[in-house]
């Protein structure tokens, strides 16, 4: 009950502070003078367009410096549906202008794909006085001919049309706070902290990416619809670069991936020219103090926004980590080891049909003149734990890139419970049941422990299926920031995950690493159930022998990237050539 609860106030308070304040919004609406009135509906088309900017680059971690251009794309639109008078309103008018603003976000995220940083910036700017151009060419429909855009019928006075802005911002506020909580939300997070991670989680790249720019531009167009709305003859003059390049500051400066900061930016966007206008002041000025405030947030590497969280969050956080590391130090309780024995069972007896869960025949990666991997081949039997281990060097590394598709050029032949995995990508092995963990961290901070462990799983989970991986792996409570918990708590919380998906093939690339000796121990424990309670098959890389005694029935050891022996723990620990690679020849004497 208290999981539901709190679901249902994280669903329900949202919906309750955007209706208070539309009605605040309302008040303003009948209390401000006209002129505040017309600073206020700038203030809140600002808020939409930095909201957006704040999920490419907050969120997804991508420079975009074209806000305006998909503002101006947005108003060219509603503009031209004006002119035409095409059926369906205003409101109708906005959602195409944000709709084809969107569609414009894709093509311009393409190169996102493959560019990011200052190259990525470059692009967006370019394309950003691109657009300037043409549209001081081209115009927009109807300003030659003096043709106003109409508002809605029922908000077409000044102080109504304000708080008609008011209820768009709302429900933009709505439709990305459920995002940034959903399966896009988490995706951009993760592939801002790396790529390589929500690869290997079965999640596009690609997809999180362009989704990203999409969204993004879909507000950016909406934003600039309502522009068109205010000023009703709307000018190129309004859509300017150096205007973008202001709002990217202001959004990476209050932190826009946080809602009522990106509020806060739109609010700065009219305030800090406005005081300059009284104070005599030119308004260019407020340019440069807008650099130096984005200047500030970018050496200090904390917005505004984090920073007043992150002083919110940091009791909580020191009692999630002495909880972590309580947790993490306990072995895994006995009931849950066969409490859900029965519930495993089926996935369980899927990998034990096929025989071998993971078969590798003469695998050969080069780098050059050099052979990582040279004709490696093993069996990895299904519903079983198999250590890989093997001195520094030997190519352990490289198998794990290789097997989960990091290594696209390596040679030989991989199948995942009989299914030959070819060419593919690393999404698509990891949607076929192929996972793997990391020796870095990989594991977004910014999410929480919840929403990343269901963006692993890839599946719906109920809050108690959460609640119980976590606490076999010795995890914090759901709830957890994954900021407020130390490197080795993200890597428990990674293998919780990745179990939580129940993959076929599960590659543990040092899992331990980072944890002390007791949560070594403790791991191991805990790992020796995942075969028989969650159907998954293991192989583990590591170099803690003790860990490996303690959990892997058979081992294969690699030495300069040839298999030098393989077979049950005991024979292949007694073999005079494996002590010999770990030991060195005059140790043997």
């Amino acid at each position: 009950m208290p999981r539901a609860d709190s679901r249902l106030v994280r669903t329900g308070l949202p919906v309750v502070v955007a209706i208070v304040g539309i009605l605040a919004g309302y008040l303003l609406s009948i209390g401000l003078s006209g002129y505040f009135v017309f600073l206020a509906v700038s203030a809140v088309t600002a808020a939409i367009a930095i909201l957006g900017l704040g999920i490419v680059t907050g969120s997804a971690g991508m420079i975009a410096l074209c806000q305006l251009t998909f503002a101006a794309v947005g108003a060219w639109v509603v503009s031209l549906l004006n002119v035409l008078e095409a059926p369906g309103g205003f409101v109708l008018w906005l959602l195409a202008g944000g709709a084809a603003a969107g569609g414009v976000g894709i093509l311009v995220g393409l190169p996102a794909l493959r560019l990011r940083g200052v190259n990525l910036a470059v692009v967006t700017l370019g394309f950003a006085a691109a657009a300037d151009v043409t549209l001081v060419q081209i115009q927009f429909p109807g300003s030659k001919d003096g043709v106003p855009v109409m508002r809605p019928e029922t908000f077409s006075s000044d102080r109504s049309y304000f708080f008609f802005s008011i209820i768009v911002l709302a429900v933009c506020g709505l439709v990305v706070y459920f995002l940034q909580r959903g399966r896009w939300g988490s995706s951009w997070k993760a592939v801002a902290f790396s790529e390589r991670g929500t690869a290997s989680v079965g999640q596009s790249v690609q997809a999180a990416k362009l989704t990203a720019f999409a969204v993004s531009a879909a507000l950016g167009g909406i934003s600039g619809g309502i522009i068109a709305g205010q000023v009703q003859l709307p000018f190129a003059s309004s859509f300017t670069p150096i205007q973008s390049l202001a709002l990217y500051v202001l959004a990476v400066m209050s932190g826009a991936y946080l809602i009522d900061m990106a509020i806060f930016g739109g609010f700065l966007w009219v305030l800090v020219p406005e005081l300059l206008k009284r104070w005599g002041i030119p308004q260019d000025w407020g340019f440069v103090i807008f650099g130096a405030l984005g200047v500030q947030a970018l050496t200090s590497g904390t917005n505004l926004g984090q920073g007043i969280r992150n002083m919110w969050w940091r009791r909580d956080d020191a009692r999630a980590a002495a909880a972590a590391r309580a947790r993490a130090s306990s072995p895994a309780p006995a009931s849950a080891s066969t409490a859900a024995t029965t519930s495993a069972a089926a996935p369980a007896s899927r990998s034990a049909a096929s025989g071998h869960a993971l078969s590798v025949e003469h695998l050969t990666v080069e780098f050059g003149a050099l052979k990582a991997l040279d004709n490696v081949s093993l069996d990895v039997p299904a519903g079983s734990i198999m250590g890989l281990i093997g001195p520094n060097g030997a190519g352990k590394s490289t198998f794990v890139d290789a097997i989960s598709g990091f290594l696209p050029n390596a040679g030989g032949t991989v199948r995942l419970d009989g299914v030959s995995l070819g060419r593919m990508s690393p999404t698509r092995r990891a949607r076929l049941g192929l996972r793997r963990t990391f020796q870095q961290d990989r594991v977004p901070p910014s999410l929480t422990i919840d929403a990343y462990v269901r963006f692993v799983a890839r599946r719906r989970v109920s809050s108690a299926e959460v609640a119980e991986v976590l606490e076999h792996f010795g995890c914090p409570p759901a709830r957890t920031r994954l900021a407020g918990v130390d490197v080795g708590t993200r890597r428990l919380v990674e293998v919780a995950a990745n179990v939580l998906a129940r993959p076929a093939v599960l590659l543990l690339d040092e899992p331990a690493a980072g944890l002390s000796r007791a949560e070594h121990l403790a791991l191991g424990e805990r790992l020796g159930t995942v075969p028989g309670r969650f159907g998954t098959t293991i192989v583990l890389i590591e170099h803690d022998l003790d860990l490996v005694r303690t959990v892997c029935s058979t081992l294969t050891v690699l030495d300069f990237g040839k298999v030098l022996a393989s077979g049950p723990q005991d024979e292949v620990l007694a073999d005079r050539a494996v002590i010999k690679a770990y030991m060195g020849e005059t140790e043997m004497l």
